[in-house]
């Protein structure tokens, strides 16, 4: 199953939609090159919905830090939303469940921007 990202705009926030695996090869390339195309644009404020992303590997997990320094770089907020299971318990395994911003409903984490 191949890797899929769509943007959409919600209050000033870039909600990036991502579905399918995010691992070495082409998942990481479309993340990676969804967020530099986004901070290239001057996007600041950058939601990853998760929600429909069935597996991460560690290439994933270090696309993950490395988007989140890139936003983070240029200004900006990178938070993640809607996490399966298998992703969060990842993220708890690594410990990067405590660098990573990471909201269960869009309306709260569109909220919780920086105005």
């Amino acid at each position: 199953m191949s890797m899929k990202a769509s943007n959409r705009q919600v209050d000033g926030v870039t909600v990036v939609d991502m579905s399918g695996r995010i691992t070495l090869g082409e998942g990481s390339v479309v993340l990676r090159d969804s967020i530099r195309d986004l901070v290239g644009k001057g996007q600041k404020k950058i939601l990853l919905n998760l929600g429909d992303v069935t597996y991460i590997d560690s290439s994933g997990i270090g696309e993950l830090v490395s988007a989140f320094t890139a936003v983070r770089r240029e200004g900006g907020e990178l938070k993640l939303l809607n996490l399966t299971k298998k992703v969060h318990d990842l993220l708890q395994i690594t410990k990067l469940y405590t660098v990573f911003d990471i909201k269960d409903d869009e309306a709260a984490a569109i909220q919780s921007f920086t105005k």
